[in-house]
């Protein structure tokens, strides 16, 4: 069994955050688009389930990795529910053990919510955990793609699950992904959030499914939307016929995100929250984006510099560089055989990190959104730029039409932040601007430029509305 070594190695950092998957990729939905599933064939004959030993020995080498007073205990899977709540209770014993005097550990669990019942939501409470709960929209856009292993729709259980949290005063949050069935719908999908879920912190994740060329050989369906590089998901029959490698593949499914789409989106939802929700409900893009105008750390991977510091942490021990690159090539190694904080400063893992700035193409280092956008995730990072570069984020379009969208009040609220004032306050402007176009548009004549800046005439544009075409 590893234990930390005497001298720490250079480049540690003082605190990471790790996804810890005690079920591996078991999980008792089979979300039509989850990447995960096939992970399974990765440990062929494994029962996925993480021995009480290696328990021991993560929370141990968790905790002693860390060199500040405040330490996250993270869960996912697949299902991590599918473990009991004695696994559960099991480690927290371990933290216990472990924990030095006045260090505070900080639990959560990203859950599907089927299998949360009264005794589940009493342990959640008694132990302060946040419960991540996925769930895609009302109940329609949910069940286009999150079923059972039967095919059968998972809403009713999802809701059920969310409602126990609610009656014991669980602090929750969802998590939403984007894709086709539902991306169209960004008034609809985040006021059912607020106003059905009672969620006050929400997540988007874009669904894009990347598809080898070698996948197509197979795929008796062809391309159907060869602009976009998208090809029909159909033919993949179970998680056994999707490709095993994400960071693979030329094309995309049609269940993904097209990055115009999820731009539109996050317009749509920023126009509502904007107008009346600032300070109340806390959307992580958001946030993010005005830590990144603001200039302070945005704390998420994805719309930083540089990445390296969210890791994962399988079933067995095996530690990846991140939750998106568990593939053989990504593998840092095993905690029982290497201290957690070697792997976790490893050469291999500072060079994944800092790649996610140095393989920038030119294209996006010159753009004038880079400041918020970092180039994005590098898993998504599979497009050639204008002029011939490997490396455009395939979202590109999409942040593009976010960040130029927000620009005015994102440079409103941080200069609030700065004079330590509330962000909220930028409502009172949202609306004033409302009343701004509104009178511009009463006043519009037909053949005129629309207020709305479209560079359209105003009977091509808001004119239609006003004249009932």
């Amino acid at each position: 069994m590893s234990t930390i070594p005497p001298i720490l190695p250079p480049g540690v950092p003082r605190a990471f955050h790790l996804l810890a998957k005690p079920t591996g990729a078991t999980c008792n939905l089979d979300c039509a688009y989850c990447f995960f599933l096939s992970k399974e064939m990765l440990y062929p004959g494994s029962r996925f389930r993480m021995a009480d030993e290696l328990l021991e020995e993560y929370i141990r080498q968790l905790i002693e990795g860390h060199r500040v007073p405040e330490v996250a205990v993270a869960w996912q899977g697949g299902e991590p529910t599918l473990m009991g709540i004695d696994f559960f209770e099991r480690s927290i014993a371990y933290v216990e053990k472990y924990r030095r005097p006045g260090m505070q550990v900080m639990y959560s669990i990203q859950t599907n919510g089927t299998l949360i019942d009264d005794a589940w939501a009493e342990f959640f409470k008694r132990h302060d955990f946040l419960v991540g709960i996925s769930i895609d929209g009302p109940q329609a856009l949910h069940d286009a793609y999150r079923v059972d292993k039967g095919g059968q729709p998972t809403f009713a259980k999802v809701m059920r699950g969310l409602q126990y949290l609610q009656a014991h005063g669980v602090e929750y949050n969802t998590l939403t992904t984007l894709h086709h069935a539902n991306a169209d719908h960004p008034a609809e999908v985040y006021r059912f959030l607020r106003d059905e879920c009672g969620s006050r912190f929400i997540q988007f994740i874009p669904i894009i499914e990347r598809v080898p060329a070698t996948a197509l050989d197979r795929a008796d369906t062809g391309v159907v939307a060869a602009e976009a590089g998208q090809v029909s998901a159909t033919h993949w029959s179970s998680w056994r016929d999707r490709p095993l490698y994400r960071q693979e593949g030329e094309f995309v499914t049609d269940r993904s995100l097209r990055p115009e789409q999820y731009g539109d989106f996050l317009n749509g939802v920023f126009d509502e929250w904007v107008r009346r929700d600032v300070g109340q409900i806390y959307v992580q893009m958001f946030d993010v984006a005005l830590a990144n105008w603001a200039g302070e750390p945005p704390g998420l991977c994805v719309h930083s510099k540089t990445c390296g510091l969210a890791l994962a942490i399988e079933h067995n021990g095996d530690l990846y560089a991140c939750d998106h690159f568990v593939e053989p090539d990504y593998r840092l190694g095993n905690i029982l055989e290497t201290p957690m904080i070697e792997l976790v400063a490893s050469p291999q893992q500072q060079k994944f990190g800092q790649d996610k700035f140095d393989t920038l193409p030119r294209f996006c280092r010159e753009c004038d959104v880079r400041f918020a956008c970092h180039g994005g995730c590098p898993k998504d990072r599979f497009l050639t730029t204008p002029d011939g570069e490997p490396g455009l984020n395939y979202l590109c379009a999409g942040f593009k039409r976010f960040f130029h969208h927000i620009d005015e009040p994102m440079r409103i609220m941080a200069g609030l932040l700065h004079r330590k004032r509330a962000p909220a306050e930028i409502m009172r402007w949202a609306q004033e601007q409302d009343r701004l176009q509104a009178a511009a548009f009463a006043s519009a004549g037909r053949n005129d430029p629309c207020p709305c800046g479209s560079g359209k005439k105003f009977k091509l544009c808001h004119g239609r509305y006003r004249d009932g075409m």
